[in-house]
This record gives structure tokens, sequence and C-alpha cells, in this order.
């Protein structure tokens, strides 16, 4: 069975989180932004075993902590959407821009697309391509649980911003409501920020996006 922890990292306290399989203890970060001591704790106090390092995308709140997590533990990287190469090649621009310290350019050992699956333990985590608020966007849905991590695609009451370089509106929209709400609406979600909502909570009430949204 999955289990999952919620780390608020960074000063805009974004949602790294802890996936992990309760038989085999192995386990899988999503979107390490910063604040490395604070995960890598997480994961000593569970007695886990870090498998690899997830990405959603590539804004520097996601992935700052990326390279000395994947160093720590020895593990690879797998995500973004290739078409996040863009803002990863901006990692040094994104670091001045807010402030962080540690940030470090990374290479990710495996890209993912649309329909690609990526393992731990006894966890399979179904990828979903949405891009809108970076162009390589990604979301992790585990089936069994009925729970997606969507990083900044989605939030409750709210959508990720298209207003940073080659964001789209019109792009993030679609991947919302045609690859996202489609898997029904009683899928739990996490966002990249703030607290978990439900596919069907957002169709119902979303002003941006739900079902009475323009």
């Amino acid at each position: 069975m999955l289990q999952f922890q919620i780390i608020p990292v960074t000063r805009f306290q974004q949602n790294c989180t802890l996936f992990w399989c309760d038989l085999t203890k192995q386990a899988a970060v999503i979107d390490p932004g910063g604040d490395i001591e604070l995960i890598i704790n997480a994961i000593t106090e569970k007695g886990l075993t870090l498998a690899k390092v997830l990405l959603t995308h590539a804004h520097i709140d996601h992935a700052g902590a990326t390279t000395p997590l994947a160093e720590h533990f020895s593990v690879d990287i797998e995500g973004p959407h290739q078409a996040d190469q863009f803002w990863i090649d901006l990692i040094p621009e994104q670091k001045e821009q807010f402030g962080f310290p540690h940030a470090e350019y990374f290479q990710p050992n495996r890209w993912l697309a649309q329909n690609d699956t990526v393992t731990f333990g006894e966890i399979t985590l179904e990828v979903y391509f949405c891009p809108g608020h970076t162009p390589g966007h990604v979301v992790f849905f585990h089936r069994e649980s009925n729970l997606a991590q969507v990083g900044d695609v989605l939030f409750k009451g709210s959508m990720g911003r298209t207003d940073f370089p080659r964001g789209d509106h019109a792009t993030l929209v679609h991947s919302i409501r045609e690859n996202l709400f489609p898997l029904g609406d009683d899928v739990r979600f996490i966002p990249g920020h703030g607290p978990m909502s439900t596919f069907g909570e957002e169709r119902r009430n979303n002003p941006f996006v739900g079902d009475n949204a323009p």
C-alpha cells in the first residue's frame, strides 16, 4: 500500500512529497525544492530506502534540492518531461532571482511522458503529461489509492500560474479538464502548494477550471 507524507519546504512552502511502499519500505521523493535536511530526516525516521527522485516540473521551488538529494542517496532522477529542459537550463538564473543558496543544475536520468510509469517497491505511479504551467509538467497518479501529486497544475480553488516564460493558459485548462478530471471525482490530489482537495471538488467549485468556469 502507498503511504505518503507532505513536507513543506522553502519559503514558498512547496509541498515536497515523500511516497513509500509500506511493504518494502522503498520510497520516492517528489519535488525536493529545498530544505534537504527535512527531507533526509523524514526518510531516516521512517526507516525508508530512497529509490528515486521524481520531478513534476523544473521550477526551482520544486527542483532546487534535486542534485544534493539524488547524490546523497545515490539514486536516479526521473522527470519531468523533456520540454522542461528550458527551465533546467535556467537554474542559475532562478537561483539568483529567488535567492536559493544551494540550487544546482541537474540532468534527469529519465525524461517522462504521457502513459509512462514509474515504480518503487510494489508501487506503480502513472504519468500524465500536463503542460501549461511549464511546457514539460507531469503529474503522478497512484490508481489503487486514487491519489495524485499534481505539482503546480491545480490547486484547491485555483490553478497554476501561466505568466512565466512558456506558460500557456489555454493549454493548462486543457490539461486539467482533459487529462486529470477524467480520472474521477473521487481522486484526491496533493498540489504543489496549499491543502489537498479532490478533482470532484474542483470540478464543482473551482472558479478557474470547474464545470461552471468560462
